[in-house]
Order: structure tokens, then sequence, then C-alpha cells
């Protein structure tokens, strides 16, 4: 019997976390239909989606960082546990509460790296270079609040590795 908790964790982080993994996917699924809709006007008019490489190439960005802070809270992230599987579950859990607290931290820093590119973008004007022009400072203001999530989450597991709460 697994002593992993059945069921997907609830409170404000596990929320936050699915939320942000909708709107990743919702994300996605408009670079998908974007991209579909383009191939087939191209081959229909000649004429595809005026911008269309902007509209996919951000929306496929903010469907990515969407899902970091889910994936981080379901542990759905690629292990490597050859070498430890021998090892006591104890022991397993400390290694995976370091990498999981170094792993809070990058992410955490790199938040705050979006964070002021956001602003700094936003306060420059900057645009994406092709035919619409779009600012982007919002975007990456929404992949400084994945990275911030995706900190929150990691830290949520913390507790719960170090064995101080189950």
């Amino acid at each position: 019997m697994s002593d992993q908790p059945s069921g997907p964790p609830a409170g404000v982080i596990p929320t936050l976390a699915r939320l942000l993994a909708f709107a990743g996917g919702a994300s996605l699924l408009v670079a998908g239909c974007v991209t579909t809709i383009s191939v087939l006007m191209r081959w229909t008019t000649s004429q595809p989606i005026r911008g269309d490489f902007e509209i996919v190439s951000i929306a496929s960005g903010l469907g990515v960082l969407g899902f970091l802070a889910y994936g981080t809270l379901t542990k759905a992230n690629i292990l490597v546990d050859s070498f430890t599987t021998w090892l006591p579950k104890r022991v397993t859990d400390v290694m995976d509460g370091f990498w999981t607290l170094v792993w809070a931290a990058l992410t955490l820093w790199l938040a705050e790296r979006m964070t002021l590119g956001a602003w700094d973008t936003w306060r420059s004007g900057t645009r994406t270079i092709g035919l619409l022009a779009i600012p982007y400072w919002w975007a990456v203001a929404f992949g400084a609040i994945c990275f911030g999530a995706t900190a929150l989450a990691a830290l949520w597991w913390l507790p719960r590795l170090f064995g101080l709460r189950r």
C-alpha cells in the first residue's frame, strides 16, 4: 500500500497549479487551432492567418509554462532513481527533499528574474518582431507567475518529504 495520498492534493497551492495547467492547456489548444486553420487557409486560399507564427510561438511557450507547477505538485517530472531504489524510503525521501528544495530555489529565482523582465518589457514597449508586433510583457508576467507557483508547489512537498507532515 502506498503512503502517498490518493487523489489530487487540496488547498490553495494545488488549486493555483490546476488553474495554471488549465490555462496552459487552453493556450496549447489555441496554438493547435491557429496552426490547423492557418495550414488549411494556406492550402485553400494561399493566405495563412496573419501573424500565425507569433501567435503560435507565444501560445506554445505559455502552454509549457502553465504545466510546470502542476507537474511539480503531482511529481510528474522525470525522476532518476536507478541508483537509489535499494536505499531505505526515508533516505530517498530526504534526497528527494534536497533536490526539491533546489528546484524550489531555482524556480523562485526564475520567477524573480521574469518579473523584472516583464517590468522592463512593459516599460520599454517591446513587441514581437513580425506582422502583428504584439506587446508581450503580459506573456513574460504569466511566465513569472508560473515559475512562482512552481516554487510554491515544490515547497508544498518539503514537509512531506522530510517527514514533518503526511
